[in-house]
Order: C-alpha cells, then sequence, then structure tokens
C-alpha cells in the first residue's frame, strides 16, 4: 500500500494545480508548459484525448480562451506514490468560437520531479 501524502506534499499538489488553473485563466502556455510533464494529455468531456503541444498550440491561436476560472472543491490522495488531484471548477471558456459556461470536474494524476509536482495527464468531465 503506498505511504500517504504528507501535508507538505498534498499543499504542494495544490499550489501547483492552482497555479495551473491560473496559467489557464491568463492564456499561459509557457507557464503551462512548465507545470506539465511532456506526455502530459488532456481528456475533453467529449472524450477526445489531446495531447500537450496540440492544446497549447490552439490556446495560442485562441481555439481555447478560458476567460474565468472559479475553483468550487479539490480533495488530494495518493496514487500508486503519485498524487491524485479532483477538483471542481466552473470556468467561463470559449472554444472553437463558442463562448460558455462549463461546470467541469477535473482529474490530475501529478507526479514529484525535481522541479517540484507536474501534472501527467487531466481529464474534464461535467458535473
Amino acid at each position: 500500500m503506498p505511504e500517504p501524502l504528507t501535508p507538505h506534499a498534498k499543499s504542494d499538489v495544490v499550489h501547483a494545480y492552482r497555479a495551473y488553473l491560473q496559467a489557464m485563466a491568463d492564456g499561459d502556455t509557457q507557464a503551462l508548459d512548465d507545470l506539465l510533464n511532456d506526455g502530459f494529455t488532456l481528456t475533453h468531456i467529449t472524450g477526445y484525448v489531446q495531447p500537450k503541444a496540440e492544446w497549447l498550440s490552439q490556446m495560442r491561436s485562441g481555439q481555447f480562451t478560458y476567460h474565468t476560472i472559479d475553483e468550487h472543491s479539490l480533495t488530494v490522495d495518493n496514487a500508486s506514490g503519485n498524487a491524485h488531484l479532483v477538483g471542481k471548477i466552473i470556468t467561463d471558456a470559449t472554444v472553437y468560437g463558442t463562448r460558455a459556461r462549463w461546470r467541469l470536474q477535473l482529474t490530475l494524476d501529478y507526479a514529484h520531479t525535481n522541479n517540484g509536482w507536474t501534472a501527467l495527464h487531466s481529464v474534464a468531465t461535467t458535473w
């Protein structure tokens, strides 16, 4: 059975997650590139699994614009030595030209590296 995450590790994961949300809202693709593992994928509510480079490219071109992101809840647990975070947000976003408010549950796994906690992948569903 994996060791539980220390309170300090949980705090660091929450900080990394909030930096991820802030970078999305700011459209800061450089910060996102730094926060996300090279093999990071984002699974959209449609089920499409999008590689990091494609998602960041679409953000830079304006196909994904996050106007605001409001955090509603989050939990962090241990998952085989990594951290497993589930957060509920409401985001005002324009996706492929259509602006809407989305109630999203984001499930992310984080790995600890020499640079801190790095997101491995994210799965978005609605709530």
